[in-house]
């Protein structure tokens, strides 16, 4: 039987995107680069702020994002939910990092993130 280790996110600037996820949620954060991955990166012509793949762990399962050429065209397939026992005072401070509101229902809100992905942030449960 599987177990979920990841959540691939496809997008269009790892690092910021990375950034912006480690700040929603509770207890993640950017996975640090040791001097091992930082050398890698350096022989590519890369550095953290530009990894094209950039992991961001915490509790749960990683969320691991990926830099791809192909824009984001439509809704997407899967999103991410949160829940937060004040969502008027967690959608206001994920406005504040750069979300935006797609859609406000009772119960929760449709959020996009700053590339215009959907996550819901929900009334406790």
């Amino acid at each position: 039987m599987a177990a979920l280790r990841e959540i691939v996110i496809d997008c269009r600037h790892a690092p910021s995107l990375a950034q912006f996820w480690a700040q929603v949620l509770d207890g993640y954060d950017v996975l640090p680069y040791d001097e091992a991955e930082i050398t890698r990166l350096a022989g590519l012509g890369l550095t953290p702020e530009t990894d094209p793949t950039v992991a961001v762990g915490g509790p749960g399962p990683t969320l691991f994002f990926q830099q791809v050429p192909e824009p984001k065209i439509t809704k997407n397939r899967l999103h991410l939910e949160v829940e937060a026992p004040d969502r008027s005072a967690e959608v206001d401070r994920l406005l504040g990092l750069g979300a935006s509101v797609h859609q406000v229902r009772e119960g929760w809100t449709t959020l996009l993130d700053p590339e215009g992905n959907e996550f819901c942030v929900s009334d406790p449960g």
